[in-house]
């Protein structure tokens, strides 16, 4: 992934700080890298603190919120990127939403009895069990609707991404997620924290070729187990990435600055303009008589409480809607189309 901000220099020491909520898009072009680091403070904390999230459940959550980011601030100016599980464990349903160029929302459905059993320290893979998970990128109406889709087998949520690139783009990728709850100013606060790396080679002397020829087989695979020779660059990123320990992903002292500097300091990397994330919900009234209106006539009528309004609720700001069904009506009635 890449970055079409301006670049600015790395700093010579490790003293430049970073702030939360917050995609910093960089490059090492030694090793022909592109990648984001991010972090989420306040934004993944009001998520999580406005449900009341099991503590398992709140650190699923932080980690798809991560993911979903890192992989929707790929998005220019407009669209939006959503992240959707479907599965058969305790959290049956896991939905994370960004809004280009910064909104970001995410809620769960999960059974509260399970969850407790498995305890607040439950792997992701635990939580969700078998199913899919879907990835979607909608770009408005002039561009084609694209989904990527991952069979859940018992993985966590950076495996399904590794599995996702593996199998939509064939980008060699590592992803690397974490979340904690930590002290702050005498309070318990969420954080959430990841990194995306991907191998992207343009220079000649990194586009190399088999030393023998592999006969039918692709340009570039191994003849004996067909698997793609790895270039040594990404083996050194690889080796790098794979120091990176969980705390300096959340910790406040931290930045994305300071983690990529101890990271490829000695490979030259260059960090672009951070973009900023919010936590904010896309759900308003219009959007929500737009969704009563896919309903039949009788089904609308279904949804009339005894005190004769339309109540819903948001799954993820939890905002309520009370409506009056006579308006939603004429409303429907009045729409294009209708």
């Amino acid at each position: 992934m890449s970055s079409g901000h301006a670049p600015s220099s790395m700093p010579t020491n490790a003293s430049l700080e970073g702030g939360d909520d917050a995609v910093l898009p960089f490059a090492v072009e030694a090793l022909d890298l592109r990648g984001r680091a991010v972090r989420l403070g306040p934004s993944i904390d009001t998520i999580l603190r406005r449900h009341g999230y099991p503590d398992a459940v709140a650190r699923l959550i932080g980690e798809a919120a991560a993911l979903t980011v890192l992989l929707g601030a790929s998005l220019k100016l407009e669209g939006r990127f959503q992240l959707q599980t479907k599965t058969d464990g305790p959290v049956n349903m896991l939905v994370v939403d960004f809004e280009a160029p910064d909104r970001v929302r995410a809620t769960a459905r999960f059974d509260a009895g399970p969850v407790a059993a498995l305890g607040p320290k439950a792997r992701a893979a635990d939580l969700m069990g078998r199913g899919h998970l879907a990835m979607t990128i909608d770009q408005g109406p002039t561009q084609s609707r694209y989904q990527g889709v991952v069979t859940l087998e018992g993985q966590g949520l950076e495996e399904a991404a590794h599995q996702y690139f593996r199998q939509s783009e064939q980008i060699p990728t590592l992803v690397r997620l974490a979340v904690a709850e930590q002290m702050e100013a005498g309070e318990s606060r969420w954080r959430a924290g990841g990194l995306l790396v991907q191998f992207l080679p343009t220079s000649p002397d990194r586009m190399r070729q088999a030393d023998l020829p592999p006969g039918d087989a692709p340009e570039g695979h191994d003849i004996l187990t067909g698997a793609p020779a790895e270039d040594d660059a990404w083996t050194e990123a690889r080796s790098l990435v794979g120091t990176v320990e969980d705390h300096e992903l959340v910790d406040p002292a931290v930045s994305s600055e300071r983690l990529l500097y101890r990271l490829f300091h000695e490979r030259g990397v260059r960090v672009f303009d951070a973009q900023r994330v919010i936590e904010r919900c896309r759900c308003s009234q219009e959007r929500v008589i737009g969704m009563i209106r896919s309903f039949s006539a009788e089904e609308r009528r279904d949804m009339v409480a005894d005190d004769g309004t339309i109540a819903i609720t948001c799954e993820f700001c939890s905002r309520r809607y009370v409506l009056d069904p006579a308006e939603v009506e004429r409303d429907i009635a009045a729409a294009p189309g209708a």
